[in-house]
């Protein structure tokens, strides 16, 4: 009897998650909501959006009157927000929020003056949305090969410094051999680690399960980039097939093998990974996995609401030097401030949590229309050491802290985060 194995960080990222929430949020509400293209690349729940009602445009100008315009987790050009303004519709952005970031960068770099290089690929519309930001000055390259044709041939006639990013699916073993062809020391090179962390922990994660198989099944949309690539990794080690879902298992001659992988792209969601694990059951297979996946209690879970002052607990996806992006379990995307996080000024926001972390927060201000939430860390810890310092104080406990400022009448001091 064969064993199947799925790999543990197979499915929905965290951008992709938030998305479909969004979407399956209004249409719960019987909002008339319009996708500008595909929300994700799976058609399984295109489709399933489609019989609740939205509807896919491919144009600003296709949208109807009273129509809520959802923008997809690849994000858009400046171009296109400017266009959903001008028509005057309700808006939704559910970009992933390390897309946003890699629009942020590109954006203030140009304004500043440096050429964007954009590793990718220029069909992708992540990719496209990202050159939308860019106001023409940038150049997409597929691979270290262009990359270093680039260095060769362009750059030393450019006269301009240089900010590279990379697509947020992009495959990060071509990543590594991109780094090798940079110029070393160039202080004219900026470099942008902008792959996303999510991509990277499933592409090591389908690497190792490949190494350890026979046979690999990486589930996902035929058009989905990060899916193609996970295909592309395990490739590299042993047989593997692409499906989209379980129905095509039927139509493959399997080859016999003791050990099979499962590994799924990140617009895969769980209940497409269940349907594969289950036909591959009924063919007398054992299926070995530490947790059994309930979509719909998942997707119930997003549509918790969340209040302001509310006490919340979030997992950190991602950290950079200004704040701390955090998924609540919910529709909306979490972020901390450096203020928020912290009262301590000489502390980034690293040496304090790291992805993975779970953490408690306050909410300060949600944005249901944007599905955004402001939160504070800060506040958490300020409110659990006022507690030890009341406690201290009725039983008698001498306590140590630094004195921040001398006042006239004694002294202000530091202790708790209070």
């Amino acid at each position: 009897m064969s064993k199947v194995t799925v790999a543990k960080s197979a499915g929905f990222c965290f951008g992709v998650d938030r998305a479909v929430k969004i979407v399956y949020s209004e249409l719960e509400q019987n909002t008339s909501v319009a996708t500008l293209g595909p929300i994700i690349h799976n058609q399984d729940v295109v489709n399933d959006m489609k019989s609740k009602g939205a509807r896919i445009i491919e144009s600003v100008d296709e949208l109807r009157e009273g129509e809520t315009v959802v923008v997809r987790s690849h994000g858009v050009g400046r171009e296109v927000y400017e266009q959903i303004a001008a028509k005057g519709n309700r808006m939704l952005d559910a970009t992933c929020p390390f897309v946003s970031r890699i629009h942020k960068i590109v954006a203030e770099k140009t304004a500043e003056g440096y050429f964007i290089l954009i590793a990718g690929d220029s069909s992708h519309p992540e990719v496209q949305g990202i050159v939308g930001h860019c106001d023409e000055n940038c150049l997409v390259f597929k691979d270290n090969f262009e990359l270093k044709d680039f260095f060769e041939k362009i750059y030393k006639n450019l006269q301009k410094k240089v900010a590279i990013v990379a697509q947020t699916t992009y495959n990060i073993v071509v990543w590594g051999e991109c780094l090798k062809v940079i110029p070393k020391a160039d202080p004219d090179v900026v470099i942008f680690d902008t792959i996303c962390n999510a991509t990277d922990t499933r592409q090591s994660d389908a690497r190792e399960l490949a190494q350890a198989s026979e046979l690999m099944l990486v589930v996902g949309g035929r058009h989905s980039s990060n899916t193609v690539k996970l295909f592309e990794v395990c490739s590299k080690y042993c047989k593997t097939y692409h499906i989209e879902n379980a129905d095509e298992l039927s139509g493959l001659q399997l080859p016999a093998a003791e050990k099979i992988g499962i590994t799924a792209g990140a617009s895969t969601p769980a209940y497409i990974i269940k349907e594969v694990q289950t036909k591959m059951a009924e063919n007398n297979l054992t299926v070995n996995q530490d947790e059994e996946i309930n979509f719909a209690e998942a997707l119930d879970q997003s549509f918790k609401k969340i209040h302001t002052g509310e006490k919340v607990k979030g997992i950190v996806v991602a950290v950079n030097n200004t704040e701390v992006i955090v998924d609540l379990g919910t529709k909306h995307t979490g972020y901390v401030a450096l203020d928020d996080l912290t009262d301590d000024p000489s502390k980034k926001p690293e040496e304090i949590v790291s992805a993975g972390d779970e953490i408690e927060l306050i909410v300060i201000k949600v944005n249901d229309a944007e599905g955004t939430a402001q939160l504070s860390k800060r506040k958490v810890d300020e409110q659990a050491g006022f507690e030890k310092i009341v406690k201290a104080k009725e039983e008698g406990t001498v306590l140590e802290a630094a004195v921040q400022h001398v006042v006239n009448k004694g002294v202000t001091l530091s202790i708790y985060g209070v």
